[in-house]
């Protein structure tokens, strides 16, 4: 508590600032308003600007500023007009100025854009500023933009945050799956990058609930525009191929984008459909769907790299994304997507465990164990949105179908060399299967309707899932189940049948007065769900103790009120639900009933505070409690994994309480393309059950849980900093991040005692991102990333540092017109104690541009080094045990490709 009461104490001080404004009006000598006149603040005998604004029509403007001088500069310069410069003392004050004339005949006039440009809480980008020669598509451009971030997962960030829309034209076509038109928009269609900071997507919200992400608007340079991008590749060692079909249209009235990626070369393509922002809460419920899934197959490890390197895939994947305008009053738009994967993928890995001394839990020696997965994967969506977003009134309702059905293989080998022999251990291996479809319904509806000065709101959201999944695992040498089961089986099959029914409905009311809108809302959330599992053992059905008939069903209803307060430069949120937790726990095959009935006051808080026109400070606080959830208990124990056994007592149901808080200040100031901002978050999880764990040499585990309460924390601090140097062309960014954290469980060893182990951790990591393009001749893209990592055991009192590295370089030189030759080099590297692993990767590329046709003909050699396995290294604090991973990659191989644009 100390710690957030520190951070509401650096808020208050923040809000408390003083704070300086200046207002007027520019004229002209005929007394006519000038507008688009820059109005700056500065401090005397320096030659940086504090504060600035534009005037509007009217010829006013307002400037704010906080600066501890007793006098500033003011200084204002409008076209056609004689600059003008005045002293002023710092206090509130209005100044009115009447600029006298400066024509100048000029014989020729060159205008240049500028590249970064602020209107409002719009930032604009000129894309030409920032692209390279090499880049193609717009996805290459925004990772170059001083503020802006994209995720390995195709998330773009801004400030360290995402972005909650991506509009391309002001329509958002793709609702939030906006990574197809990222890949392959290209950039010969783009005009600039509009970033929305404080983007409220619902506009009849604009002005009275704030928002604290931004959105971003993707601004084309036509009106109505037929674009796309296309990819045809073949490869060999062995037999490769790429191919994407991804044709576009944007009009007025509507817009479209078809998607077709195949490719078995390693690229994910279908993670293109996946959700990466989700709008306002007021827009209803939606999320990324996925199976419920209880059970799995051990699967091969992944490594840290771009997955271009290690992925072994083959997949299709078709989409679709349709908007239009039905009526004739545009403001209601019709979408329409669709979807369909179909993805093959194989993987293997090889773990090597050295036990370097006796504990309680292993005895000395070394454990070798090889992985190998094959996955296969379909997957459909269908989905329609109906939606009116408008200044009197807002609509929409979602309705979406997912289906899922996958089917997972793995081969586990697991071999012993002990420094003093075990006849108990024999090298053992399992093959396993998951069978695993799913199906899932939901519509979500939201309207606000305009009643008088009051808005209503309505809300309702319906689910359906169904699970069923399938495990299989057939044994030879393994028995640490035994203890549990009581003889040993060679096969084990694990069936589970999952059902899931949501309903969720809430109204409010908003009423306005001034600055402030207060809704109050009441609401009521329901969830229903049975589980039905049985486990046989050689084909025959095991007792009771290994099944499971039950239902898990909550209830509960709620009431709020919410206080906004939309400012210039203020902007509250607070959030006062007082919650009725119940929940009903059914075990019906042992004709048990279990309940929760809790009420609670779950409070949230966020503020913005916008100053000396380029900072912002915000911070966010709130208290959650949670009581489990379907999962959470479950009397019969369930095969989970085919080397772990679960059991969840349902006398133990969780209670859970936590309190998040965060601050962060942010500057963004296009005059000097600077921007920074510094994060911190808090985090405070009180639990009243923790997991016992008895593991085996095996990598078999035997789980339970235990009333015993525990506090956890997670805290981190992070800076970032980016600066565009337009003299040089180069964009170079810097962030750095400390994490700390700490973990409670309960290990049982040989002995069957109980060990409460708490592990801490830190995690330091330094970022540099730099790009060039300042000669004609080359471009140049360098990222690195360091980590630092200490993990301490206070059951052991043993303490680790590891460390590692990551860097990429990505080197094209323009030796002549229409040619490129490009060089990749990508180096991963970790260390423990005084074992360093390296992994460096080389690509070379040679392209020839057909610029008449706008086509390239690319021939790529990838993984020239050819290197077979990425390693890292690791260290088990508890088990005094070094772990060397090996994973296999993609060989080496040659890709020749033919790119295109539509249109």
């Amino acid at each position: 508590m100390k710690k957030i009461s520190t951070l509401f104490a650096l808020m208050l001080a923040v809000f408390s600032w003083a704070q300086s404004s200046i207002t007027g009006k520019i004229l002209d000598t005929e007394g006519q308003p000038i507008s688009s006149a820059s109005v700056t603040v500065e401090e005397p005998g320096k030659d940086a600007i504090i504060a600035f604004s534009i005037s509007n029509a009217k010829g006013e403007y307002k400037v704010t500023f906080t600066t501890s001088e007793a006098n500033v500069d003011l200084k204002i310069k409008a076209f056609n007009q004689k600059p003008l410069q005045k002293e002023i003392k710092n206090e509130n004050q209005t100044q009115n100025f009447t600029l006298q004339p400066d024509a100048t005949e000029i014989k020729e006039v060159k205008l240049k854009a500028k590249m970064i440009t602020k209107r409002g809480d719009t930032i604009s980008y000129d894309i030409k500023a920032f692209e390279s020669k090499a880049d193609r598509t717009l996805s290459d451009v925004l990772k170059k933009i001083p503020g802006i971030d994209v995720n390995k997962d195709g998330t773009v960030l801004y400030q360290g945050e995402p972005i909650n829309k991506f509009y391309v034209n002001g329509k958002d076509l793709m609702e939030g799956g906006y990574g197809t038109i990222n890949n392959s928009l290209p950039t010969d269609a783009v005009q600039k990058i509009e970033v929305m900071e404080n983007h409220q997507p619902v506009k009849i919200l604009q002005d009275k609930v704030p928002s604290q992400n931004a959105a971003l608007n993707i601004k084309l340079k036509k009106a109505v525009t037929m674009t796309g991008r296309g990819e045809v590749g073949l490869g060999m060692e062995p037999l490769l191929w790429n191919v994407k079909l991804t044709p576009m249209f944007f009009g007025q009235k509507n817009q479209w984008v078809v998607n077709y990626k195949t490719n078995n070369n390693g690229e994910s393509v279908e993670r293109e459909g996946n959700m990466l922002s989700f709008g306002s809460r007021f827009e209803g419920r939606r999320g990324q769907a996925s199976p419920n899934s209880w059970l799995s197959v051990d699967k091969a490890s992944v490594p840290n790299i771009p997955e271009k390197r290690y992925l072994m895939n083959n997949v299709h994947f078709f989409s679709a994304n349709v908007l239009t305008s039905p009526f004739k009053n545009k403001e209601w738009e019709l979408k329409a997507n669709t979807s369909y994967t179909n993805n093959a993928i194989s993987r293997d890995s090889y773990r090597q465990t050295t036990y370097e001394q006796d504990t309680d839990f292993f005895k000395a020696g070394q454990i070798t164990t090889s992985e190998s997965n094959n996955f296969y994967s379909n997957a459909a969506k269908g989905e329609i949105i109906f939606t009116k977003n408008a200044k009197k009134g807002f609509f929409k309702n979602t309705t979406t179908w997912n289906g899922f059905w996958n089917e997972d293989r793995g081969n586990t080998r697991t071999n012993y060399n002990m420094v003093v022999p075990d006849a108990s251990l024999n090298d053992i291996s399992i093959a396993e299967s998951l069978s695993a479809p799913t199906g899932i319904i939901k519509n979500s509806l939201s309207t606000i309707i305009p009643w008088k000065e009051k808005l209503v709101n309505f809300m309702s959201y319906l689910s359906y899932q169904k699970d069923r999944q399938n495990l299989s695992a057939i044994y030879e040498n393994f028995y640490d189940l035994d203890p549990v089961l009581g003889a040993h089986y060679n096969r084990l099959d694990q069936g589970i049948s999952l059902k899931t029914l949501e309903a969720n409905h809430s109204a409010s009311v908003g009423f306005s007065y001034k600055k402030w809108t207060i809704t109050p809302e009441v609401g009521l959330n329901l969830s229903f769900n049975d589980m039905n599992s049985q486990l046989y053992g050689d084909g025959d059905l095991l007792d009771q103790t290994f099944q499971n008939r039950m239902k898990w069903n909550e209830i509960n209803p709620y009431t709020q009120v919410g206080l906004n307060y939309k400012g210039k430069a203020l902007n509250l949120s607070i959030n006062l639900p007082l919650n009725m937790y119940g929940m009903d726990y059914k075990d019906i095959l042992r004709d048990k009933d279990s309940e929760i009935n809790k009420t609670v006051f779950e409070p949230t808080f966020y503020g913005s505070y916008d100053f000396a026109s380029f900072f912002k400070f915000s911070g966010y606080g709130g208290v959650n409690y949670s009581y489990g959830n379907f999962g959470s208990v479950y009397q019969g124990q369930i095969l989970t994994n085919p080397k772990s056994l679960n059991f969840r007592d349902s006398n133990l149901l969780p209670e859970n309480r936590n309190i998040n808080s965060s601050a962060r200040l942010e500057y963004r100031n296009p005059l000097n393309n600077l921007f920074f901002n510094g994060r911190y978050s808090y985090s405070d999880t009180k639990r009243n059950i923790i997991t016992k764990t008895r593991p085996f040499a095996s990598g078999a585990s035997s789980v339970t849980l235990e009333y015993v309460d525990n506090n956890s924390y997670s805290e981190s601090e992070s800076v970032e900093i980016g600066k565009y140097f337009p003299k040089f062309k180069t964009n170079a960014s810097a962030s750095f991040t400390n994490r700390d954290g700490n973990s409670y469980s309960i290990l049982v060893d040989n002995n069957n005692v109980d060990n409460f182990i708490e592990n801490k951790n830190n995690t330091q990591s330094l970022a540099l991102k730099f790009n060039n393009t300042y000669f004609s001749w080359m471009s140049l893209d360098y990222n690195i990333s360091l980590n630092w990592n200490k993990n301490s055991d206070d059951y052991r009192n043993n303490v680790n540092k590891s460390s590692g590295w990551n860097h990429n370089l990505n080197l094209y030189l323009y030796p002549l017109e229409n040619h490129t030759i490009g060089f990749v080099w990508d180096d991963i590297s970790t260390t423990q104690g005084a074992t360093t692993l390296r992994n460096p990767f080389y690509d070379l590329s040679y392209q020839y541009t057909w610029a008449k046709k706008k086509i390239d003909f690319e021939i790529k050699w990838l993984n020239i080094a050819n290197k077979k396995v990425y390693e890292t290294i690791g260290y088990n604090t508890t088990y005094f045990s070094t772990t060397r991973n090996s994973i296999e990659i993609r060989p080496s191989q040659v890709m020749f490709t033919v790119k295109f644009n539509f249109k």
